[in-house]
């Protein structure tokens, strides 16, 4: 019995180190021209440096004069076709605007923040007036 309780913890761990070799490493920069949200936090306008961090789920946001930073837990992303472009992609809400997707040109995988129950509210506020909409920044690799 812990044998077999030893096996299974190894084949885990093996699976856990396999699929995080795998996972892509993002880092970009992108100028955006509008205060978003990450999180339940907002963002100013501005130039912004965006990179995973050795834990292939976490993102490190940062502003390129160092006043705004923050880290955040996103989810893996794939599509069939490779990205077009290098691009930053935020769900519009009113004028709210939440950071919502992160692609690099070339690849099929990228990142993706999930819906927070701020955004989740202001959707709910504003869905009689607007309706969501898709914003894409053109990005850089850094």
């Amino acid at each position: 019995m812990k044998w077999h309780a030893f096996s299974l913890i190894s084949l885990l761990s093996l699976l856990l180190v396999a699929g995080s070799a795998t996972a892509q490493t993002i880092h970009v920069r992108g100028d955006i021209p509008f205060d978003f949200i990450v999180g339940n936090k907002t963002l100013p306008a501005g130039v912004y440096d965006l990179g995973s961090l050795q834990m292939a789920d976490a993102l490190l946001i940062e502003a390129d004069n160092r006043k705004s930073s923050m880290m955040v837990i996103s989810n893996a992303a794939e599509t069939f076709r490779p990205a077009d472009k290098t691009k930053l992609v935020f769900r519009r809400h009113g004028d709210q605007y939440f950071l919502a997707e992160i692609w690099v040109k070339g690849s099929q995988l990228g990142r993706e923040l999930p819906k927070t129950s701020r955004e989740k509210e202001v959707a709910r506020e504003t869905a009689q007036d607007v309706t969501q909409q898709r914003v894409e920044i053109v990005a850089s690799l850094y």
